[in-house]
């Protein structure tokens, strides 16, 4: 009986003998094992110092009212003192002031997709006379810093008598260069025989909108959708500039009037802080993914 692996074929002519592949083994080295420890332990550095002040304003949650800048400093406190977050919840001004920025949040993410996806779909899909200019003139606003503009906005949202009102909140600052450019680049990437086949059914241009790139818009909407929830949410400049009424002050701006009226009151304040971050991180911790994989879809990453 002759050998499977040597056993010539039936015309007479030799093969060679097959030979199995030889799996190397990849010896890890003293170096190797240095090398990524120290990249461990500097990553465990970095992570700490990126989480040490948040986890202060937790912990300084459970503080008296002379703990918190206590010298020496004390991380911890000697009596945790759980009643700092039941009395800020439990403020009705506070729960208001979050309801009212969080409703603000919603209505300033809805117009801002709104109308920089539609802004977005013009440059992307539509030619029209001056295109290329005014997309130069649009692009060319990313670069002007919000801060040198604020005057001038001032004086246009007084003459049009938006001061305290939640429109001098939420439409200002709703079209957004940025945003524009990141979902018309996702737009771009949309097959052109989509459009033909929606305008070959009788589909007019908004209706190729309405119907076949806002269903496909999911990936840039998330991204977009919670930078511009955080904006808002975040917002303190423009706030105290345009917001006198205090049943319309935002959650920053109720926080920096909080300070100044009840500067004793730290632990109360740092509670206060912590439940404010506190629907921002949850809203980042559940979308982490899909921002980091609609980035990578979107080319900008």
């Amino acid at each position: 009986m002759t050998n499977a692996h040597t056993a010539a074929p039936s015309d007479g002519t030799a093969t060679a003998p097959r030979t199995r592949p030889v799996r190397r083994r990849h010896h890890r080295t003293a170096g190797w094992w240095v090398v990524n420890t120290c990249k461990v332990i500097v990553g465990l550095i970095f992570i700490a110092l990126a989480l040490f002040p948040l986890l202060w304003m937790v912990i300084a949650g459970f503080k008296s009212k002379t703990e918190v800048l206590r010298t020496p400093f004390q991380f911890f406190p000697e009596v945790w003192r759980w009643q700092n977050y039941v009395q800020i919840a439990s403020d009705p001004t506070f729960m208001r002031t979050m309801a009212w920025t969080f409703l603000g949040a919603l209505l300033f993410m809805t117009l801002s997709l709104t109308v920089n996806s539609l802004a977005a779909y013009a440059f992307a899909r539509l030619d029209f006379y001056g295109k290329k200019v005014i997309w130069v003139v649009v692009i060319t606003t990313m670069f002007i810093p919000g801060m040198t503009i604020l005057l001038t906005s001032f004086i246009v949202v007084t003459k049009l008598q938006m001061l305290d009102t939640l429109g001098v909140l939420v439409i200002p600052g709703a079209a957004s260069a940025a945003t524009i450019f990141f979902i018309r680049q996702f737009y771009l990437n949309i097959p052109s025989s989509l459009e033909e086949a929606a305008m070959l059914d009788g589909c007019g241009r908004f209706g190729i909108y309405l119907h076949l790139f806002l269903p496909l818009s999911k990936p840039p909407f998330v991204v977009m959708g919670i930078t511009s929830f955080l904006a808002y949410w975040n917002s303190y400049v423009w706030p105290i500039m345009t917001i006198t009424s205090p049943d319309k002050f935002v959650l920053q701006q109720y926080l920096a009037s909080f300070r100044s009226e009840r500067t004793s009151e730290l632990g109360l304040l740092m509670a206060g802080s912590t439940m404010a971050a506190a629907p921002v991180i949850i809203l980042f911790l559940i979308f982490q993914r899909q921002i980091i994989g609609n980035i990578k879809m979107a080319g900008l990453k």
